[in-house]
């Protein structure tokens, strides 16, 4: 199976977990991360039975609605996805079939196949988000190669993305040309503005981004740079 690689905006979307065992759990937090509007969690026991802190507490997210009750198949309706961790096949196999015939995306921990999407290891530095999937064939390795990356990337690349991202809307502004656009946007991220950063080298990056920037830009560096050097 071949998938298609995407990053989702989730703010205002809402969606269902059914099973808040050790991967729920995990589901949930890195999926609040995203800010939805709200995400209702499914599952079998009491909410005042639950002596886990970590867990009450992100049951009592205000973006979380929790109902300790079983899953029926219009729980899927108006979902932007739908994850099913449960510890049943035959509870897991009905949340995936509600979902296809709704055409709601699903994510399903105990037969991937069953679903729509897999959640890809990843890892955060600073707003730099590096995913990586080895298609549903190894978690494990999928993991091991996020820990190398993750001691590769370091927060090299951190400075960097802060500061091409304020600068993007400074450029598009001027209404210059797609193609000029993305020249001096890969200009400056093939230059030695990244090495200067790390090295807070303000005077090297200033000299740097004076060289590449037109003109009338040259008064954005110093908010360009601020804080970054």
């Amino acid at each position: 199976m071949r998938y298609y690689p995407t990053f989702l905006d989730m703010r205002g979307k809402r969606c269902l977990i059914v099973g808040i065992g050790d991967v729920g759990r995990r589901k949930l937090a890195s999926l609040l991360a995203a800010e939805p509007v709200e995400v209702l969690v499914l599952d079998t026991f009491r909410l005042d039975g639950i002596t886990d802190q970590e867990l009450k507490d992100l049951l009592s997210h205000p973006a979380v609605t929790y109902q300790d009750r079983p899953f029926t198949a219009s729980d899927v309706l108006g979902r932007a996805l739908v994850f099913a961790c449960t510890g049943s096949r035959t509870v897991n196999e009905s949340v995936a079939l509600a979902c296809r015939n709704h055409s709601v995306l699903c994510n399903v921990i105990d037969a991937p196949e069953e679903g729509d999407f897999i959640v890809p290891a990843h890892f955060e530095a600073g707003e730099l988000i590096v995913a990586l999937s080895t298609g549903g064939n190894s978690p494990a390795l999928a993991r091991r190669i996020r820990m190398e990356l993750q001691e590769f990337v370091g927060n090299r690349f951190s400075g960097m993305v802060v500061l091409m991202g304020r600068l993007r809307p400074l450029v598009l502004a001027r209404g210059e040309e797609t193609g000029q656009n993305t020249k001096l946007f890969r200009t400056i991220a093939g230059s030695g503005l990244m090495d200067a950063l790390q090295s807070k080298d303000r005077t090297g990056a200033e000299t740097i981004l004076t060289e590449l920037l037109p003109q009338e830009l040259h008064p954005h560096i110093g908010e360009l740079l601020h804080e970054l050097v």
